[in-house]
């Protein structure tokens, strides 16, 4: 594999896009299957600048901030039927009066990129479950710096970039390059192999993405499937943290049987433990006793 080139993936979206959360389970899938030789880079799209001026005609979203809510989350719910991840419906309020846009929840994942690339991945991630499947406020500062003291980013640094105007400016720069993209809805991915480039529009099927990638570097990437077993999947979760059931399925190739299954061996023997998320859940690897993480400088039960 020396000298292989790396297939780029620009990843169109938006922190609150529902679309995106269903997502998940297909580039987690990709991350796991090629390793380094795909590299997916998220570009802040801005779904919502002010949703006093929004109005979804399909979904019939848009308009009073209120009372947006209400529609939001019947079309969050209906898709979370169909891309299978967890959506939290009581207590959902992502627009008020004070919060009418997603702007913030842009600017605060490119305000995580500059304070540390290695975590804003994980912000990101904490970003989409606080909004879809905890139903917290994430347009109020308080609650995305408070996700950012979850993840264990420097909060000096993270409310620095959000107050000196340099995530801002940074997020303006994936506007633009949205915009010369031509990704108009969300999500949208760019695949780009050498001078071979493919924009996928609307959610893709982990079958079209892999086919995709197979085209435009002609069989020069490997997939290596990863093992269906119970050390695996643990791997899995001590790496990219909890996840939904329909992520395990996807990234394993399992039956949701046998992954019940599995996961009922694993909750027995203490190692992993169900935590409930709106109309679903999600599966965390448990910690015994209390455990000090250095990175985020706590101990926890």
């Amino acid at each position: 594999m020396e000298n292989q080139e790396t297939l780029e993936i620009l990843a169109f979206t938006d922190p609150v896009c529902t679309w995106c959360w269903g997502s998940e389970p297909v580039m987690r899938k990709l991350q796991v299957g090629y390793g380094d030789q795909v590299q997916i880079r998220p570009v802040m799209g801005g779904l919502v600048e002010d949703i006093r001026a929004f109005y979804d005609r399909a979904n019939a979203i848009g308009g009073d901030p209120e009372g947006s809510n209400a529609q939001i989350v019947a079309h969050w719910l209906e898709a979370s039927q169909r891309h299978g991840m967890p959506v939290q419906a009581d207590g959902f309020r992502l627009f008020t009066a004070e919060t009418v846009s997603t702007y913030p929840q842009n600017i605060a994942a490119k305000a995580a990129e500059l304070t540390d690339p290695a975590l804003a991945p994980h912000y990101l991630r904490r970003l989409r479950e606080a909004s879809a499947a905890e139903a917290r406020e994430t347009g109020r500062r308080e609650v995305l710096i408070e996700l950012a003291s979850e993840v264990g980013l420097d909060l000096a640094a993270f409310i620095g970039h959000l107050t000196d105007g340099s995530a801002e400016r940074a997020f303006r720069a994936d506007l633009e390059t949205t915009r010369q993209s031509r990704a108009h809805g969300f999500p949208t991915f760019g695949l780009r192999f050498g001078e071979r480039a493919v924009l996928l529009r609307g959610y893709q099927t982990f079958e079209a993405m892999q086919a995709v990638i197979g085209t435009l570097s002609e069989g020069a990437l490997q997939w290596q499937a990863p093992i269906p077993d119970a050390e695996s999947l643990l791997d899995f979760l001590r790496t990219f943290g909890r996840s939904a059931p329909v992520e395990l399925t996807t990234v394993f190739d399992l039956k949701p049987a046998d992954l019940e299954q599995m996961l009922a061996t694993l909750e027995t023997a203490g190692t992993v433990r169900r935590v409930a998320a709106g109309n679903g859940c999600f599966w965390e690897v448990t910690a015994s006793g209390a455990v000090c993480d250095p990175a985020v400088g706590l101990c926890a039960l």
